[in-house]
């Protein structure tokens, strides 16, 4: 399936290979379709196989510290015994605009959490975790005119990021990248 203009999916220089987006494009779509229907994200990680072309998804607990640890757990074990290719999940958060990171800190001592300060913007986040390395995009959720609940989101643009961590990541198992070249 080609990429085109309207593509659900924009590129940063480091392309996201072809066999994945054909997977992905459609969880995005349906990721937006939800939130046009009034409908909240919920954190949702689909591990996959492309050899057998099998697809599994897992719902995410972020309740607690101690449900994130699990649900990476599930994810990470789950992924072992599909021998995934790749994961990707999917969840509405916050994040400070741009113009208010500098005051993190400050933020995050007066109001406890992002999510609870008056500053907080609403996200879709995803990320690919492939044997090609790791892609993140966020997009701001933006009301859909004339309904108040409705909202939608932009083209959802995808930068591979090599050296991201945390609890989330690094799922996959150790597995040699036997499906080529990136590009």
């Amino acid at each position: 399936m080609p990429i085109t203009e309207d593509a659900l999916i924009c590129f940063t220089p480091m392309q996201i290979p072809e066999r994945y987006l054909q997977k992905i494009n459609p969880l995005v779509a349906h990721a937006r379709s939800l939130v046009e229907k009034g409908e909240t994200l919920a954190a949702l990680a689909f591990i996959g196989n492309l050899t057998n072309d099998q697809v599994i998804p897992m719902v995410l607990d972020d309740s607690s510290d101690e449900a994130k640890d699990s649900s990476a757990q599930g994810i990470s074990r789950a992924a072992a015994m599909l021998e995934a290719d790749f994961i990707f999940q999917v969840r509405e958060a916050w994040m400070l605009p741009q113009r208010y990171v500098n005051r993190h800190q400050e933020i995050l001592e007066e109001y406890g959490s992002v999510g609870a300060s008056p500053y907080a913007q609403d996200i879709a986040a995803f990320s690919l975790e492939t044997t090609h390395g790791t892609w993140i995009a966020t997009v701001p959720l933006k009301a859909k005119p004339p309904f108040k609940k409705r909202r939608t989101f932009g083209a959802v643009e995808f930068q591979h990021m090599p050296q991201v961590e945390g609890r989330f990541v690094g799922l996959l198992p150790s597995k040699k990248n036997e499906s080529g070249a990136l590009h």
